[in-house]
C-alpha cells in the first residue's frame, strides 16, 4: 500500500510536468512554422496548461473530488488526505514545468 501511494505520487507529478513540457514545446514549435514569436507563444501555453496538467494527472477531476468527499463522508481521513497529496503533487509538478518554461526562455524574451 506504502509503495502504490508514493508510485501514484511521482506519476502525477511527472505527468503534469510532461504535459506541461510537451505542450509547450510542441505549441512553440507550432508557432515557429506558423510564423509566430515562439518565446512569447510559450509563456502563454504555459500558464494555460497548467490546470489541464493537473486534469491530465489526476485522471479527472469528478473521480477525484467524489472520492475525497466518500472518504471524509465514510470518515476514512487518511484515504482524504491521500487524496489532496496526490492533487499536491500534480500541482507541483504542473508549476514546476511553468517554472522551468520561464526559466529556459528568460534571457530570449
Amino acid at each position: 500500500m506504502q509503495h502504490e501511494f508514493w508510485a501514484t505520487t511521482i506519476l502525477d507529478f511527472l505527468i503534469a510536468l510532461g504535459v506541461v513540457l510537451g505542450g509547450v514545446i510542441l505549441g512553440g514549435l507550432g508557432a515557429f512554422i506558423t510564423d509566430e514569436y515562439p518565446m512569447h507563444r510559450m509563456l502563454h501555453l504555459a500558464d494555460k496548461l497548467k490546470i489541464w496538467a493537473m486534469v491530465a494527472a489526476i485522471g479527472g477531476t469528478f473521480d477525484t473530488i467524489k472520492a475525497f468527499e466518500v472518504n471524509i463522508l465514510g470518515g476514512q481521513l487518511d484515504l482524504a488526505f491521500q487524496q489532496l497529496i496526490f492533487i499536491m503533487s500534480a500541482f507541483i509538478g504542473a508549476h514546476t514545468g511553468t517554472v522551468l518554461v520561464r526559466w529556459m526562455i528568460q534571457g530570449v524574451i
